[in-house]
């Protein structure tokens, strides 16, 4: 009787560990709107990695969840264009950080609005949602903290179809020459 009531007991204790881990670790969060399409679609489940940005910072072209300064009670998505120190600027249709084009192949239409030269400031992110024309982002003169970051898009989970890792993308500055990029099908 007292080896099964131990065994039962070192169970729940584990069970208990498990839980807290996962819930410190990992978020669910649901797509609202449709600022991130064509990468997410509205009602599209995430799981979002809470402990990533413990280990790293995050990095231009992750899509993370935050708190925007705008509304503190609503979770946004949207992705790192210009990190801390940075200068971003859109002209042209087209997002320009520290004066090289970016290259963006997860957006379906350029910007169709103009931005001047911002500096991002000390521990703050500029963030755009994939739908450049219909999202409320950074481009609406604000960034997010550092401390407003909850983590980083990881992976799909509903609907099925859309199964698999969260199209996370190093953005890579386009060099102001001739150099080649390569075409997207």
């Amino acid at each position: 009787m007292r080896g099964s009531l131990r065994e039962a007991l070192i169970i729940i204790i584990v069970a208990v560990a498990i839980f807290i881990v996962s819930r410190t670790a990992i978020q669910s969060f649901v797509v609202v709107g449709v600022s991130m399409e064509p990468s997410f679609e509205e009602g599209q489940r995430l799981l979002i990695n809470k402990a990533i940005y413990r280990f790293r910072e995050p990095q231009r072209g992750d899509v993370i969840v935050f708190h925007p300064p705008t509304n503190q009670r609503t979770d946004y998505i949207k992705r790192i264009v210009a990190l801390p120190g940075d200068t971003v600027e859109i002209k042209g249709e087209a997002v320009y950080v520290n004066g090289s084009k970016l290259y963006e192949p997860y957006i379906e239409d350029p910007p169709g609005y103009t931005l001047g030269e911002k500096k991002i400031p000390a521990n703050n992110y500029f963030v755009l949602g994939d739908n450049r024309n219909n999202s409320n982002d950074s481009h609406n003169d604000w960034t997010v903290k550092r401390e407003d970051v909850i983590g980083k898009a990881w992976l799909s989970i509903w609907p099925p179809r859309e199964w698999g890792f969260a199209p996370n993308y190093p953005l890579q500055e386009q060099l102001a020459s001739t150099e080649l990029l390569p075409q997207l099908p």
